[in-house]
C-alpha cells in the first residue's frame, strides 16, 4: 500500500535495515500558477510579508510530488525511498508561470530491526 512506503532524506531509516536497493526513482510535477496568485504575489513582494497562496501552492506541489514518488517506488516493489531530494524551478514566459518540482531518491526494500 502506498501509504506504507516510507520516505526519508537520510541515507538510512532508524529502526530499519535495507535488504535490497531496487532502483533510482523520480517524480516530476508541473503546476500552473494562477494569474491572480501571481499578481497578488507581486504585490506581496513589493510591500513585504509572506505570500500564503504561494506557500500553499508550494506545499501542494511537494505533497503531490512525494505521493507520485511513493507510487513509483511501490510499482517497483519497494517499501521505502531513501536519500530523497526535492528540486524546485520556475518556468515563466508569455505571461504564464509554472512551478516545476522534481523528487528523486533510491527505492529500497527495508525490514524492521
Amino acid at each position: 500500500m502506498v501509504d506504507r512506503v516510507l520516505l526519508t532524506t537520510s541515507s538510512h531509516l532508524d529502526g530499519y535495515r535495507v535488504t535490497e536497493h531496487v532502483d533510482i526513482v523520480s517524480a516530476e510535477c508541473v503546476f500552473g500558477m494562477n494569474v491572480l496568485k501571481d499578481m497578488f504575489a507581486g504585490f506581496r513582494d513589493f510591500f513585504g510579508g509572506r505570500n500564503k497562496s504561494s506557500q500553499n501552492a508550494l506545499r501542494d506541489a511537494r505533497v503531490a510530488c512525494l505521493d507520485e514518488l511513493r507510487h513509483e517506488a511501490e510499482s517497483l516493489g519497494a517499501n521505502a525511498v531513501i536519500a530523497v531530494d526535492l528540486d524546485y524551478s520556475e518556468i515563466s514566459g508569455g505571461g504564464k508561470s509554472m512551478l516545476f518540482l522534481v523528487a528523486t531518491g533510491t527505492a529500497v526494500k527495508v525490514t524492521k530491526t
